[in-house]
């Protein structure tokens, strides 16, 4: 492709919305535009590079017989309320001119499997498994990091169809593997966690984490054993109790103005880890007491879990004041009751604890779990933070990171074909409800990723199996008709010879051509410029150091060469079984 008649509009300055480096890259670089809060353009470029990641990832899904379709994107409301997900917060909704109720599709969980139930018969026609790269759309509070979390977003998502869990875990492993290798072939490391199912399934899941700064995920790893999670998911060990016998005795204490944990800590000279932090949730309108300690914080999906609300949110203040009898920020456990009580196991082995008074501008110290308050549950209700220990081995410390999700695996069993009635007739003829697997890949939150990980002050660095063009071939001196006649010549024998280039004929400085190069990120860079006069031309590596002079008679079999080598360095470790 020549540069003369392509798209590709660059910027010099960063856009003032990009925070991170993926995101002011991709514009900088043109490879998107904005349209909206969460809605983005991709241009040529952009686009590209998610057209090779679809070839990888077909290549990759045929291996393990894995077959592509097409699912529509107006999803009947009928079908979401069978599994009730038609009230999700993140579903778009719309009605046509009928006042026929529709969501735009942000995962088809309901869709394959209504498909499914109407075509699949007997255990004679599993295991069964389908895909789509489709783009999908959820009403994302709070949009970020330009393609990494947006409203609207390309997707590849597959489901399996199995006749019983054997089956099921088989088909689970396949796709697992099938991820391994796509990640590796578009250069793209990973690390597998355990993760949270959220909406789509609470069986086992595995999130596929690229490691990142930017990533607003965090990541727990043991640093003794191979046990990876998601803070969302990763459990706590129960603290053993230490502080020895109760002896203290509860005392009111003033604390004018003093509301937080910080300020009373700092108005007692107390540690927050002393202190008990009281919280009202309402959990399905209903209120709950959530006790943690000070210095830790509720995990809300745990705890969602644990009490079995689908809706959990802090209360607001008129249900605090009618559960507590004080304003917000003095809330304690000592004396509540007609509501039930979930407590972290790090509350219960407290002895001389402070908490709120449940009275304006007071607290009380000398708090003992047990003696002064009991609670309804006792559970993990809290994140996981770096130095807890391994929730797996005997020795190891957890170490946080952070991370962005570019894939996820569910086990769904018969969640969904139980709920939709999905059954087929087993081997011994009685129906059997199909155990299913559903498997996503962000492809747009996997462009991005690959920029974050991949990157230098000057611009993208692509690996070679997705990079818009394998070669940026410039002309230094668009008016110096022996370099452009070269360079058109080269241009056309590497068409020939099936190499991937960009030919940058634009009559502009020498310097533009390179800092957009640069910026572009294209692995191989051939420049026709004063070295002709002898019969060379340069070749770099993006991101390399140094060049290779070459003859002109030479530059093509030294590309292929390049080329190849930097694909055998992204060939997967990984094996199909």
């Amino acid at each position: 492709m020549r540069a003369s008649s392509y798209f590709a509009p660059t910027l010099r300055e960063v856009p003032a919305e990009a925070e991170i480096p993926s995101h002011k890259l991709l514009l900088r670089a043109g490879y998107l535009r904005k349209l909206g809060a969460g809605v983005y353009t991709y241009l040529p470029l952009a686009w590209k590079v998610i057209r090779k990641m679809e070839q990888v990832l077909r290549e990759e899904q045929e291996t393990i017989s894995s077959v592509e379709m097409r699912m529509p994107t107006l999803v009947p409301k009928e079908l979401m309320e069978e599994t009730g997900r038609w009230g999700l917060d993140v579903v778009y909704k719309l009605q046509d001119r009928r006042k026929a109720d529709f969501a735009l599709g942000f995962t088809h969980e309901e869709v394959i499997t209504d498909l499914a139930r109407q075509e699949l018969r007997s255990w004679r026609d599993l295991p069964v498994m389908l895909y789509q790269v489709q783009t999908k759309f959820r009403d994302e509070p709070r949009p970020r990091g330009g393609v990494i979390r947006t409203r609207e977003f390309l997707m590849f998502d597959a489901y399996s169809f199995d006749r019983d869990v054997n089956a099921m875990d088989g088909s689970y492993k396949a796709q697992r593997t099938a991820y391994e290798r796509f990640f590796q072939r578009i250069g793209l490391q990973y690390l597998i966690v355990d993760a949270d199912g959220g909406a789509i399934g609470d069986l086992d899941n595995q999130e596929f984490m690229s490691l990142a700064d930017a990533g607003e995920d965090t990541v727990l790893s043991c640093d003794a054993c191979s046990y990876a999670a998601n803070a969302e998911k990763c459990p706590v060990n129960p603290p053993a109790d230490t502080d020895g016998a109760t002896t203290a005795s509860m005392s009111d204490v003033h604390t004018p103005n003093a509301r937080t944990i910080d300020e009373v800590s700092t108005f007692l000279g107390t540690s927050p880890s002393a202190f008990i932090k009281t919280l009202i949730y309402a959990a399905d309108g209903k209120p709950i007491v959530v006790l943690v300690r000070g210095d830790h914080t509720v995990n809300d999906v745990k705890l969602a879990r644990i009490v079995g609300a689908s809706e959990l949110e802090l209360a607001p203040e008129s249900m605090v004041t009618a559960v507590t009898g004080a304003p917000v920020g003095f809330a304690g456990p000592v004396g509540l009751s007609g509501v039930p009580v979930y407590a972290d196991h790090a509350v219960t082995v407290l002895k001389n604890a402070v908490t709120g008074a449940n009275k304006a501008d007071y607290h009380v110290t000398g708090v003992a779990a047990g003696r002064d308050f009991t609670w309804t549950t006792v559970a993990d209700i809290r994140v996981a933070e770096d130095g807890d220990s391994c929730p797996m081995c005997a020795s190891g410390t957890m170490r946080t990171t952070r991370g962005i999700e570019i894939g996820h695996i569910f086990k769904l069993g018969d969640k969904y074909s139980k709920a939709m009635q999905l059954d087929v007739m087993g081997e011994e003829g009685k129906p059997q409800a199909i155990q299913m697997g559903c498997y996503g890949i962000g492809m747009s939150r996997s462009l991005a990723a690959i920029v974050e990980a991949s990157h230098d002050k000057d611009g993208i660095i692509w690996p070679i199996s997705v990079a818009p063009f394998e070669v940026t071939l410039i002309v230094a001196a668009r008016q110096d008709d022996a370099q452009y006649a070269a360079a058109d010549a080269i241009y056309r024998d590497m068409k020939a010879a099936g190499i991937d280039v960009y030919f940058d004929d634009r009559d502009e400085r020498a310097g533009v051509k390179f800092k957009d190069a640069d910026l572009m990120g294209c692995p191989i860079r051939v420049v026709v410029g004063k070295g002709l006069a002898t019969g060379v031309v340069e070749v770099k590596q993006r991101g390399v150091d140094g060049l290779d002079t070459v003859a002109v008679a030479d530059v093509i079999d030294h590309v292929k060469q390049l080329r190849q080598r930097l694909l055998d360095e992204l060939k997967p470790v990984t094996e199909h079984a």
